[in-house]
């Protein structure tokens, strides 16, 4: 089967090929899908997609005119694909439900540690021969309160690390957490925000957590509270996290995502200006930590990622239905 792989980074592609053991004809192409480039899909049955790419109704439509019939998501999310849409089309779609937990949980403590320890100031000031740990004071993780809103695989594994550090974790879900891997209290929303010292964000994006974080939700924070996050970007309302920095009322913000990041991320954009204004006003602050949403990215991960993705492929090649499928067409 023809693929094209959209978002190509060279990062992913040996995995690729590894996983793919010469079966189908992976075509990669760097650029982000979107409605203007659509067109390069042209031949192929199926399309590899990244978070970056856009499938949105039109984009689908146009996938769709071009004769492709599945699509297989490189990314547990899908939030930047029109799942009716699809299924309207009888366009099967599969994602990569779990390619590994452990390293976004493992980002998540990285950029809170970097954060309350002052990390990156600190080598900073040692590269300008600067030995002065008065401005690098951070404070004890043990007996801390954590709140982790979004209680699946990810954020169970960050309750049992930070439960290791000696940490009070409360937990905040739609669902019942009926097991886990560290002692956690399953709160409302509002007792979480209240009492947290630290808040991890491990929720998927929908509508119904679309800026879960904002001006009124962080009126509820306490004051200095650290807020992290390394689910989506728009789960927290940005121009609301920057006023929040800014007073103090947030004392520190680890961010793997931001919700503007598709025309950023995933790109070298060195020398370029960016226009974003609310991205340069966010990364200039000197409690903030972003990363470029490379909190998935390790050899397993990536791995994990391409085995999935090409079994996704396989079993479609084969007439098969996947178990990873996110909308149900017959075959």
């Amino acid at each position: 089967m023809h693929v094209n792989v959209f978002s190509a980074h060279a990062f992913e592609q040996e995995f690729l090929l590894q996983a793919n053991q010469g079966r189908h004809q992976l075509q990669f192409i760097p650029e982000t899908l979107s409605l203007k480039n659509a067109a390069k899909a042209m031949g192929s049955k199926a399309v590899a997609l990244f978070t970056s790419d856009d499938a949105s109704l039109h984009v689908l439509e146009k996938l769709h005119v071009l004769g492709v019939h599945y699509v297989a998501l490189r990314s547990a999310g899908f939030d930047h694909v029109n799942l009716p849409k699809a299924t309207e089309l009888k366009m099967r779609v599969a994602s990569v439900p779990a390619y590994s937990p452990y390293a976004i949980a493992e980002h998540a403590v990285a950029l809170l540690l970097a954060l309350n320890r002052k990390l990156v100031l600190a080598h900073t000031q040692i590269e300008q021969n600067n030995f002065s740990l008065d401005n690098l004071i951070g404070f004890d993780l043990h007996g801390k309160t954590v709140g982790i809103i979004g209680m699946g695989k990810i954020g169970g594994i960050v309750a049992r690390i930070m439960h290791g550090f000696g940490c009070r974790v409360l937990v905040y879900d739609v669902v019942p957490v009926t097991a886990a891997a560290a002692p956690v209290e399953q709160v409302s929303m509002e007792r979480l925000l209240h009492e947290s010292d630290i808040i991890s964000l491990h929720a998927p994006l929908n509508e119904a957590t679309h800026y879960l974080i904002n001006r009124a939700t962080i009126a509820q924070m306490k004051d200095g509270v650290y807020l992290i996050n390394t689910s989506r970007g728009g789960l927290i309302n940005t121009e609301d996290l920057v006023e929040a920095l800014k007073s103090g009322k947030v004392g520190a913000a680890g961010l793997d995502v931001y919700e503007k990041e598709k025309p950023l991320f995933f790109k070298d954009l060195s020398g370029q200006p960016l226009h974003d204004d609310l991205f340069e006003t966010l990364r200039a602050l000197p409690n903030v930590l972003i990363t470029g949403h490379q909190g998935f990215l390790t050899q397993t991960a990536l791995r994990n990622i391409a085995d999935t993705t090409l079994y996704n492929l396989n079993q479609w090649d084969q007439g098969e239905a996947s178990v990873n499928e996110l909308n149900h067409v017959p075959l």
